[in-house]
């Protein structure tokens, strides 16, 4: 086939491409609007003393390393945010479709978009891979 032959192919080929990731491009986002922004709100503000804020928030920076296993395993016990104090239970998240443990790359895409918002920002390392988030999970007796 000559380079005129396959000139439709591929425009059509590189037309299609976006649509490859279209469906990931935005998954953080969905996620944290199904999982979490009823309680933790729309921008992060959290609810009062009940629901801690994920905007602006000093937990998320201080413990990075343990954001993997609090989405997959929920959180039990005090804490304090921006110097607030909370102590409620919240439950570890699953993929409402399939009553599953979200996978470790549907968490690095939902840990990427909480902290890239609402001034939060990605620790030294930059943006999350799957790898590392596996790293975590595997850390604290998950797969």
């Amino acid at each position: 086939m000559s380079f005129a032959t396959l000139t439709p192919f591929l425009l059509l080929g590189l037309l299609a491409l976006p649509g490859c990731f279209t469906n990931k491009g935005h998954q953080g986002e969905r996620l944290y609007g199904q999982h979490c922004a009823s309680c933790h709100g729309e921008q992060g503000e959290g609810i009062g003393q009940l629901v801690p804020p994920l905007a602006g928030s000093d937990y998320l920076a201080r413990h990075p390393g343990q954001l993997a296993c609090i989405v997959r395993q929920g959180l039990k016990g005090p804490i304090v945010v921006n110097g607030v104090a909370y102590n409620q239970l919240m439950l570890g998240v699953q993929d409402t479709t399939t009553h599953r443990k979200l996978s470790p790359a549907q968490i690095t895409n939902l840990l990427n978009y909480i902290e890239t918002h609402w001034g939060n920002h990605p620790g030294p390392a930059g943006a999350r891979t799957i790898a590392g988030t596996e790293t975590e999970l595997h850390a604290c007796g998950e797969r």
